[in-house]
């Protein structure tokens, strides 16, 4: 997703080495993954456990929110038929039953899916959970609404409005059964890690089918919304009526409550964390550079560092001159400091260079990086320098020289734009850089009405859920290009009909065989990489920052930190 989540894996070099490194940068990209958490065990169950938060996730109902700060929470309150396993590490991207009792097979032909739903289960309310529960949960989606991609295959989607949604024949409820069957259009292979997604999570069927506001519906999870206030804080209290069911899905919290207060400069929550004022930093507040010293030093024991599965890249205008031209592409690609781009993201603590679209530690991904001074023979090496020899040959084979070269940027990532400028400037073209505001940029360089009016435009990716297809179809697939429209994903325009054939490859293969889907995924990764719709800078990493008394703390690659698998000492 473009709004900045983000999600997953642990780095094993020394946190002190890592934070040290990001006060004067670098390019290194040889950390080697590890575990990813804690070693989960008993916890001692009680208290608050408080976060900071520099600012609140806005609107709170589960249907329209699509912020990770909210996500945290909601995977504690709610559940849906299926959840990523509640666990640290790359476990934590197996899909495990939650409400249904198993994950079922589809049949006709990938279209239908027939869950048994739990009994016994009851809402915060005290209400009983029921089948038809979800009926309401997914019309919602659509008249709230919110994100509504992710569903619109449901049979009747098509013709749901935010003034009304009947979804009786693709959502078919049987109370007496306790049965739920979901009809599709047509084969979805990711149909069930979208059901893994918060938008779906079940609510009681009398909920209102509009926007409840901060207001957030009774949930299932061990934990139910007290209050929130967006300009003062979050709480979270035990469910009364929760018990644990699948611990895989959804375990028994230990702190009693959970609150996240807003309003606080980052540096200030780094200070109170340090005090014990507080528990956590939210892990998508980005620690100031002036504060890694002293937190990989004198508080490194408190101090995680993770690698994120999100892209941070230079998308490049396919469809006008000089980057319809696949030389002109390439030139660029091996022209680009991504040492520079690492500096001005933090350091290397903070950030590692890549030259392709999967990130790493996510399915389907096999390092490749052709552009590069001195690169392996078959490209598996990391980025090391650019090649500005090697660039200029591409630019003068391609015909391209001198050609002027537009490069879009929001406000807060300005400095980005200034790197590619220069370096398109050293390479023969004469680059100038156009700066909107961020609230405009993104549908400014999604929509086709636009196309002439730049030649890079940067952007942003974190995975929604971990599959390749979230990145590779999503951003260059054939079907993300939507003319004239504010959403259209594949900002590059990028289409090419045999790299698409090897993802519908890959897609179709994903229900039968995963591992045998990855390795299309990887050859599709490397082949998109070789035809340059984007200058891919950077994957982003996190820093997260926990009080003394904090025990327990797993990262999960969906969900990041599990917030009540944590407890207080």
């Amino acid at each position: 997703m473009r709004a900045l989540l983000s999600k997953v894996a642990r780095l094993s070099l020394p946190i002190a080495a890592l934070v040290l490194a990001a006060g004067c940068g670098g390019s290194s990209s040889n950390s080697t993954p590890s575990g990813g958490s804690s070693t989960p065990g008993a916890g001692t169950k009680g208290g608050t456990l408080t976060i900071v938060a520099s600012s609140a996730f806005g609107v709170a109902d589960p249907a329209q929110n699509y912020t990770l700060e909210e996500w945290q929470f909601l995977i504690d309150t709610h559940d849906g038929l299926v959840q990523f396993k509640r666990v640290g590490g790359a476990a934590g991207t197996q899909l495990v039953p939650d409400l249904a009792e198993s994950i079922p097979q589809p049949t006709d032909g990938g279209k239908t899916y027939t869950f048994q739903i739990r009994k016994g289960i009851k809402f915060s309310d005290g209400t009983t959970m029921k089948p038809s529960d979800f009926v309401t949960t997914f019309e919602r989606q659509f008249t709230v609404p919110g994100p509504t991609s992710f569903y619109s295959g449901i049979v009747g989607a098509d013709k749901c409005k935010a003034s009304a949604c009947d979804l009786s024949q693709g959502v078919v409820a049987d109370d007496s059964a306790y049965t739920l069957t979901i009809h599709l259009t047509a084969p979805d292979p990711e149909f069930l890690d979208k059901l893994a997604l918060p938008f779906v999570y079940v609510v009681p069927g009398n909920t209102s089918p509009k926007l409840t506001g901060n207001h957030v519906p009774p949930g299932t999870g061990p934990y139910m919304w007290k209050s929130y206030d967006p300009n003062k804080e979050m709480v979270l209290v035990r469910n009364p009526y929760f018990k644990v069911w699948n611990p895989d899905a959804q375990p028994a919290g230990y702190p009693d409550s959970i609150v996240e207060k807003y309003g606080l400069q980052v540096s200030d929550e780094v200070t109170q964390v340090e005090n014990g004022q507080a528990d956590e930093v939210f892990d998508g507040d980005t620690i100031p550079s002036d504060r890694l010293n002293e937190l990989g030093t004198k508080y490194a024991s408190q101090v995680h560092l993770n690698a994120l599965t999100a892209d941070w890249y230079m998308a490049l205008n396919t469809k006008t001159p000089p980057f319809n031209n696949l030389q002109a592409r390439q030139a660029i690609n091996y022209a680009f400091d991504r040492g520079a781009a690492v500096k001005l993201a933090g350091g290397s603590s903070l950030a590692v260079p890549t030259c392709q679209v999967l990130p790493p530690n996510f399915p389907g991904y096999v390092q490749y990086c052709p552009y590069t001074a001195n690169p392996a023979a078959d490209g598996a090496g990391p980025w090391s320098a650019p090649d500005y020899t090697k660039a200029k040959q591409l630019v003068q084979q391609s015909g391209t020289m001198g050609a002027k070269v537009v490069v879009n940027t929001d406000g807060p990532d300005k400095p980005f734009g200034e790197q590619m400028v220069s370096d398109l400037n050293k390479i023969g073209y004469k680059a100038s850089l156009q700066v909107l505001a961020g609230s405009i940029q993104y549908p400014f360089v999604q929509n086709s009405k636009n196309i002439g009016k730049w030649q890079v435009a940067w952007s942003a990716w974190y995975q929604d859920y971990p599959a390749a297809s979230d990145f590779l179809n999503v951003l260059l697939g054939c079907g993300s290009i939507h003319p004239n429209s504010d959403a259209s994903p594949n900002i590059a325009e990028f289409c090419d009909k045999t790299i698409q054939a090897k993802m519908d490859q890959a897609e179709q293969l994903s229900v039968s065989n995963p591992d045998g889907a990855n390795q299309i995924w990887a050859q599709v990764d490397h082949a998109v990489t070789d035809q340059a719709p984007w200058v891919d800078m950077y994957n982003p990493k996190q820093i997260d920052f926990l009080s003394k008394r904090v025990q327990g703390y797993q990262w999960n690659p969906q969900w990041y930190i599990l917030i009540d698998q944590m407890w207080l000492k």
